[in-house]
């Protein structure tokens, strides 16, 4: 992966690569390690907030190492001047670390002052399972609404290594994880509990395996560019087969914000009335017309779906193109009403090809997991789903490239190579019209690398959701969800 990757490992990883090092008695170390990781990025937010000397900071102290984490990050932050208090929920401590504590002049207490400016979120840590409840202590809940929460590792209840949370947790602002990231800070509640993720090098790195995942958090440094003796045929040409009568804005999503994405041209194969409304948009677009097996001629790659609604000859139109492009291997992005024409022999291959992206959201996966009938698959799907494990099954199954949709966007290959995330957590992308937005981004990538060999069609997927999320981080920093599906066109020029 290029360094616009980051490595993702699931909590049980993490673990299993920390358990030699603990065996071999350097457990303390690295638990130092992470206190005084924790405790500087606690710092740099007391700056930030007006200063250090005397800011009240709070510990929730759980019983295990999590809990020594925490408190060994207090006796730090004790001894640059923070007023530290630790409250204990359970009836022990780790002995070490509330030692330390306690002799750095730190405070015990039961409740949470009103006044506290970060509350240190340290009782459960990645090897904790199952339904987590709050505890009940005095001022917990004004203070987590007015205080700056800060996870140690991870919030407390959430899963490290799918995100769920099937109980109660503390919305963090900010995690500080150790050794690595957790997908399960991304993924499910999990990537909206945890805020800013921080990762502390606690000296494991050697020992780490494969990763569970990668994180996608910057643009390609080898992405495709125009060169100066291109032409509009070298450049790609994607044919675009969306819009009905009922929907014909989505015709134009999709070809405005392929052609805003830089490919060479886009035909749009599309009844007269929306091509008629598509051009009074797009005017450089080209229109198809006759039947969709020839219209697919020539062109690098297709996107298939957005806007077809309930027209049964506009999906016959479609499903034909989408046979032409399995038959032929072209790259072809497959979204909204054409995820519905997988079905009958086109569903039972199981071999539809890589290089067919489908872009469905968690409902639409659900629908694709009965059809299959995979009783599994909808497991992993039901409510509070495993995204990470269900998003590869489903590739697997398909035998495509799936792009799950969500607050964290999931893609993964039928190579069982480890998945791809972009979070984007922007909630103006969860309004009508942002899918077909994305769709023809994707289609738009696909269309202008299709002469490169041995294409990353995972990769690519991944990279047209990180543009469109990065789109609306554009059009929406502070997250207040005020924009439509057509400004983010405007906004991929930026």
């Amino acid at each position: 992966m290029t360094a616009s990757s980051l490595p993702l490992y699931s909590g049980t990883q993490i673990r299993a690569a920390e358990r030699p090092l603990v065996e071999a008695g350097e457990g303390p170390a690295l638990m130092r390690r992470a206190a005084y990781g924790l405790a500087s990025q606690v710092l740099e937010l007391l700056r930030s907030a007006g200063g250090i000397y005397g800011a009240r900071v709070v510990g929730l102290i759980g019983a295990g190492n999590n809990g020594g984490d925490g408190l060994y990050a207090l006796a730090e932050l004790r001894s640059r001047g923070v007023d530290a208090h630790a409250v204990l929920l359970a009836d022990r401590a780790h002995p070490q670390a509330l030692e330390g504590f306690l002799r750095a002049g730190g405070r015990l207490r039961e409740d949470v002052p009103a006044d506290t400016t970060v509350l240190i979120d340290a009782i459960l840590g990645t090897g904790a399972r199952g339904a987590f409840v709050l505890p009940e202590v005095s001022g917990l809940t004004d203070a987590a609404r007015t205080s700056t929460v800060v996870a140690c590792d991870i919030p407390s209840g959430v899963d490290a290594d799918t995100g769920r949370c099937p109980g109660d947790a503390l919305a963090a602002q900010h995690t500080v994880t150790f050794g690595a990231a957790k997908v399960g800070l991304l993924l499910g509640q999990g990537g909206l509990l945890s805020g800013e993720i921080h990762t502390v090098d606690i000296g494991m790195d050697d020992r780490l395996p494969t990763p569970a995942a990668w994180e996608l958090t910057g643009p390609e440094r080898n992405a495709p560019r125009p060169r100066p003796g291109d032409h509009k045929y070298s450049r790609g040409i994607l044919q675009v087969v969306a819009g009905s009568a009922q929907f014909p804005g989505a015709a134009e999503l999709t070809v405005g914000a392929a052609i805003t994405s830089g490919v060479g041209m886009v035909r749009l194969q599309a009844e007269a009335s929306v091509s008629s409304s598509v051009l009074q948009s797009w005017p450089e677009a080209v229109m198809s017309h006759g039947r969709a097996e020839k219209a697919i001629e020539g062109a690098t790659a297709a996107a298939i779906g957005p806007g077809l609604g309930r027209d049964r000859s506009r999906q016959v139109e479609a499903e034909t193109m989408l046979r032409a492009t399995v038959e032929s291997r072209m790259p072809c992005v497959l979204d909204a009403t054409g995820l519905e024409l997988l079905r009958g022999d086109l569903l039972s291959a199981g071999e539809l090809g890589a290089q067919l992206i489908l872009t469905p959201h968690l409902g639409e996966a659900r629908r694709m997991a009965e059809v299959l009938e995979d009783e599994s698959l909808q497991s992993l799907l039901a409510e509070d789903p495993d995204t990470l494990e269900a998003t590869r099954a489903l590739a697997r199954a398909l035998g495509a490239t799936v792009l799950l949709k969500g607050p964290s966007t999931v893609v993964a290959g039928p190579d069982g190579a480890a998945p791809l995330i972009v979070r984007s957590a922007t909630p103006g992308l969860a309004t009508a019209g942002t899918g077909d937005v994305l769709t023809g981004i994707i289609g738009a990538l696909l269309a202008t690398a299709s002469s490169a060999q041995n294409l990353d069609f995972a990769r690519i997927a991944a990279e047209g959701a990180r543009l469109h999320a990065a789109a609306a981080q554009r059009l929406d920093p502070h997250g207040r969800g005020h924009f439509g599906a057509s400004a983010l066109i405007g906004a991929l020029r930026e």
